[in-house]
């Protein structure tokens, strides 16, 4: 498989994962959940889950890939209030905790400038 094409099966792959954890383990995601935003928090949680797996099909399918990259950059973009509440929230847990939910705020940077590059370059329309 040439490397245009395992790059979005890759990034495919972070959502697949984050969205199955989400139904699998959503207690850890309830409290990532910003209390501004309206509702249960396991509603968002299970939105977001949903969200992440279409992403991810959008993503892995030629047809759909340029149009899921950019949701997915948007998604990305999204969810980082919800990054910044866990961080917060964590500022006062074991130091690997704490230092794995501060690392997630840079790494989104890296996520969106992937799916950004994967739509520009429409990788794998067919």
């Amino acid at each position: 498989m040439p490397r245009s094409e395992r790059s979005p099966l890759l990034l495919a792959g972070l959502p697949a994962a984050s969205g199955v954890a989400h139904f699998v383990s959503p207690r850890q995601f309830d409290a990532t959940v910003p209390r501004a935003l309206p509702g249960a928090p396991r509603a968002w949680t299970y939105g977001s889950g949903v969200a992440e797996l279409a992403l991810a099909a959008g993503v892995a399918l030629p047809r759909t890939r340029r149009v899921a990259s950019l949701a997915t950059v948007a998604f990305f973009v999204g969810v980082f209030p919800a990054n910044v509440q866990m961080a917060v929230d964590w500022r006062h847990r074991p130091a690997p905790l704490r230092t794995a939910a501060l690392a997630r705020l840079p790494l989104q940077v890296p996520l969106v400038l992937w799916a950004r590059g994967i739509a520009k370059r429409g990788e794998g329309r067919s």
